[in-house]
């Protein structure tokens, strides 16, 4: 697949270093594709990965990652031009500066935000429930990790399931776009036992069933 990743920071940039090795075609979209940063990204992701700018990895992707910061996350949408028709998979926490909470209300959500945002694009839900050292290595004691993932589009969501699994995860399918509501209040509670609780970032979430 071709996939464009917006975001080089550490989950967009693990992501697209798990994908690239797994044979999919990765274009990281980044402000400066030429910096230093972006290319020893590209450079470490290995020969399936370039970088380019967010239109230009938008266009030439079927695929478009959002793994930004909630401040910018807006600004990467319209930077990245139209989406029609394109998967939009939206891995952003609507966090408060002091990650004390999320800052949006109780009737809507970052995901419902990125799909209004992306008009015309097949928004999922995805890779915001845990952190990058997981995304990167989510098996236990050889047991995958969960990935929720949720959205309108079921053959979106199940193309996104496909993404989830190749770095191992095991996908649950949590609903409608609406349940982002609830994936991010999930992912709160990851933050909150990982850095406030003194977890630390090697843990995560697994769906068990009798």
């Amino acid at each position: 697949m071709k996939i464009a990743v917006i975001g080089t920071g550490n989950v967009g940039g693990t992501l697209g270093t798990r994908w690239a090795q797994k044979g999919h075609q990765v274009v990281f979209g980044s402000r400066d594709p030429e910096g230093e940063k972006t290319q020893h990204l590209v450079a470490g992701a290995g020969p399936n990965a370039c970088a380019a700018t967010a239109a230009n990895a938008a266009a030439a992707s079927d695929i478009v990652v959002f793994a930004t910061p909630w401040s910018v996350t807006e600004r990467a949408i319209i930077s990245a031009g139209d989406l029609t028709g394109k998967i939009v998979v939206d891995c952003t926490n609507p966090l408060k500066p002091d990650l004390s909470g999320l800052d949006t209300g109780a009737d809507t959500s970052a995901g419902e935000q990125v799909a209004a945002w992306a008009a015309g694009a097949r928004t999922v839900k995805a890779f915001n429930t845990t952190g990058s050292g997981n995304m990167q290595d989510p098996l236990y004691d050889g047991a995958p990790l969960t990935m929720f993932i949720c959205g309108d589009d079921a053959e979106a969501k199940q193309t996104v399931a496909g993404l989830a699994e190749d770095p191992g995860f095991e996908v649950v399918d949590a609903g409608g776009l609406t349940a982002s509501r609830l994936l991010e209040h999930l992912a709160m509670l990851w933050i909150s036992l990982a850095y406030a609780q003194g977890f630390g970032p090697n843990f995560g979430f697994k769906l068990v069933r009798r």
